[in-house]
């Protein structure tokens, strides 16, 4: 027998019985991500929300649900986060507009719009502005973050040396 003499008779997706129905609420990390790739596509939702301040970086908590928060942030060039982790929240980073920088021990990484970086509990990292022009991004939490635990910044530097 090879795969040729395997056949499904009648449409696969005209079985409702065997498909789960779709779930109100995210649950896993790829649910995460999509929730927040279906909010970057959906402008008319965040764009006029959107607010630059000079002094401070700007953020407003855009959803809610059982256990998550989603956050809108904004960044004017210079503004950075300061090297931080989230205590036991994990996340999903997604740039929506401008460019990020995100350093890490590993090294540097730019985030540009529709990239996307998922992180675990304790994941330390900083996030800035490096560009000319203003940035926004979007933040989600679970469980909905409690805490943001600042480090110092040479625990987010990265090594510009290699190691003997």
């Amino acid at each position: 027998m090879n795969d040729s003499d395997v056949q499904i008779a009648g449409d696969i997706l005209d079985v409702p019985h065997l498909m789960r129905p779709p779930r109100e609420h995210p649950v896993t990390v790829a649910e995460f991500a999509g929730l927040a790739r279906s909010i970057a596509a959906d402008r008319a939702r965040w764009a006029h929300l959107v607010r630059y301040d000079a002094t401070s970086r700007w953020y407003h908590r855009l959803h809610t649900g059982p256990g998550y928060e989603v956050w809108l942030l904004s960044w004017v060039p210079g503004q950075g986060s300061g090297p931080h982790d989230h205590g036991r929240s994990s996340g999903v980073l997604t740039v929506l507009e401008g460019a990020l920088t995100e350093r890490t021990e590993r090294g540097r990484r730019t985030l540009r719009p529709g990239v996307q970086q998922v992180f675990a509990p304790g994941y330390l990292h900083e996030v800035v502005n490096d560009a000319l022009e203003p940035a926004v991004s979007l933040h989600v939490y679970y469980p909905a973050l409690t805490e943001m635990l600042m480090h110092t910044a040479t625990h987010c530097a990265a090594r510009t040396q290699p190691v003997a």
